[in-house]
């Protein structure tokens, strides 16, 4: 998988670059020629109907820039540069350039922003090289005013030509996502061996656009040193568990669900399906007796136990998820209580004998614990020394503010950082939901997510994820696999749901457990 960096973590692989041997005039070589090679591709062979304008700042990024020119005029584009202060004609870059007769000129030469104005208005494509990762907040200098004359007039132009940023669109915090006012929108962001923390937080999310990673040359073995990495398509397949030809369902795992009431009926039917749909064996549903006859209705795959004969029952299942729909009442309360902690009586069937049995004298199989159970374990002291190791936690922020006592917007500030640190203080798996959901391991590792869509801002979607993730966790995957897998999985099929549609607004949660098939067969064809 791609690393995802801090500002300091792609100083020090820089750095470990350099002492490897690769210079950091390599690296820029490396960075411009990707850059262009990356905008080439984006306007094929038709270079004669495209005029190109590189805004370039003083610093490595403006640096960046240049080389990109350089690049995009041997390969016959139309290309000028237009710098925010005057160019160092000592620079090596520069001087090619100069030979090359690119059209060059800075805004201190330029009266009243005449020249950038008539360029901006006939290009069809700006590379925006004026600030990088190194930009403070608020953007001030020439810089500063660059950008600020370039987004008048291209906010007075229909339509914008395509925007291509180089490593970040200038002004992005690419430690936090915050946003300067001066800062351009990018359809096209080049970044440069791994992707930026900023990249994938909102507001500056939203700038970004297309996010492409170029190799620049850093040897990968200096990469394995970072823990935090971005899901992509190929890591979530090759985590999904093979399917042999002569398998019978018992290798395929069985999945017990506890979930569901009479005011959230449909969420263990869309948790039972979603097991089902990630290949589970077998899906048992442990629902309230007065819900059973609906739920059983939409899901006739599923096997069914009471409350009672769940408790009794969990150790034989190799994977156990509680709480999607389980409601706060004092009944689930005192059931998450006795499942992780008690002894009990056991009923037996629904409405039928009773009978008493011991507790049971084995372990809970590994747990997936989701929407209220989150909520109820919260209120059991000691919580995370009651679940199995590596268990799996699935909060969405205002439930992870329950877990851990702390103000939602903090928890927000840094997803990343809240996710990991909570992992390793509790010792299990946390999935911290949520645009660009996060994946925390206890080791330190943590995954992202690369999507963020109003199609799973809805009830129900996680339910759906939920399911997904106990049915991997079933057919033996280990938490934190089971979790990227499903949580990829689950996202990209938000997304098909929503091209499905057409839109975000009208995609039910029953839309992307729909779409999980189709997403499967597509991931698998690739």
């Amino acid at each position: 998988m791609p690393k995802l960096l801090t500002i300091a973590e792609m100083l020090a692989l820089e750095a470990a670059a350099n002492a490897a041997g690769v210079s950091n005039a390599q690296l820029m070589e490396n960075a411009g020629r990707a850059v262009a090679e990356a905008v080439l591709a984006r306007l094929g062979d038709d270079l004669d109907a495209h005029k190109i304008v590189v805004l370039c700042g003083k610093g490595n990024n403006g640096g960046d820039g240049l080389v990109a020119a350089h690049y995009l005029s041997n390969a016959g584009a139309r290309i000028t540069v237009y710098g925010a202060q005057p160019f160092d004609e000592t620079d090596s870059k520069i001087k090619r350039l100069r030979e090359k007769s690119v059209f060059m000129i800075d805004a201190a030469n330029d009266q009243h922003w005449r020249t950038l104005n008539n360029l901006l208005n006939s290009a069809t494509l700006v590379i925006d090289a004026v600030f990088g990762t190194g930009a403070r907040q608020p953007l001030g200098g020439p810089g500063a005013e660059l950008l600020r004359a370039t987004a008048s007039i291209l906010n007075a132009r229909a339509p914008r030509p395509l925007g291509v940023a180089v490593d970040c669109p200038s002004g992005l915090h690419c430690d936090t996502g915050a946003l300067d006012a001066l800062s351009l929108p990018a359809d096209l962001t080049i970044t440069f061996a791994a992707a930026k923390r900023g990249h994938f937080a909102f507001p500056g999310a939203e700038v970004v656009g297309e996010l492409l990673i170029a190799d620049i040359g850093i040897p990968p073995e200096l990469l394995t040193a970072y823990p935090v990495e971005l899901a992509d398509a190929p890591t979530a397949r090759a985590l999904l568990p093979p399917r042999p030809r002569n398998a019978h369902k018992g290798v395929f795992g069985k999945a017990l669900i506890i979930a569901g009431s009479f005011n959230y009926t449909g969420a263990a039917y869309l948790a039972g399906a979603g097991a089902y749909r990630t290949g589970a064996g077998l899906v048992t549903l442990s629902v309230p007796d007065e819900i059973h006859s609906i739920v059983a209705a939409q899901l006739p795959e599923a096997t069914w136990l009471t409350r009672d004969e769940a408790l009794a029952a969990a150790p034989n299942y190799t994977a156990c998820l509680i709480g999607p729909g389980l409601g706060h009442s004092r009944e689930a309360h005192d059931f998450l209580q006795k499942l992780l902690k008690g002894s009990q009586i056991v009923r037996l069937g629904f409405g039928g004998r009773e009978s008493e049995s011991e507790r049971r004298a084995t372990p809970l199989p590994p747990l997936v614990l989701d929407a209220d159970a989150l909520r109820l374990l919260a209120a059991l002291p000691n919580w995370p020394q009651l679940l199995p190791s590596h268990s799996v936690l699935t909060p969405h922020p205002g439930e992870m503010a329950a877990l851990t006592g702390e103000d939602k917007a903090k928890l927000q500030t840094d997803r990343v950082a809240t996710a990991l640190k909570y992992a390793q203080l509790w010792g299990h798996v946390v999935v911290l939901k949520g645009a660009f959901t996060v994946i925390a391991a206890p080791d330190g590792r943590a995954t992202v997510l690369p999507f963020a869509t109003a199609a799973l801002a809805r009830a129900g979607t996680g339910d759906v994820l939920a399911g997904m993730m106990v049915g991997l966790l079933a057919q033996g995957l280990a938490p934190y696999s089971a979790a990227v897998a499903a949580a990829y999985l689950h996202a990209r099929a938000g997304e098909r749901a929503a091209q499905t549609h057409g839109q975000t607004t009208s995609v039910l949660a029953s839309d992307v457990l729909a779409e999980v098939k189709e997403t499967l067969r597509e991931m698998m064809a690739e």
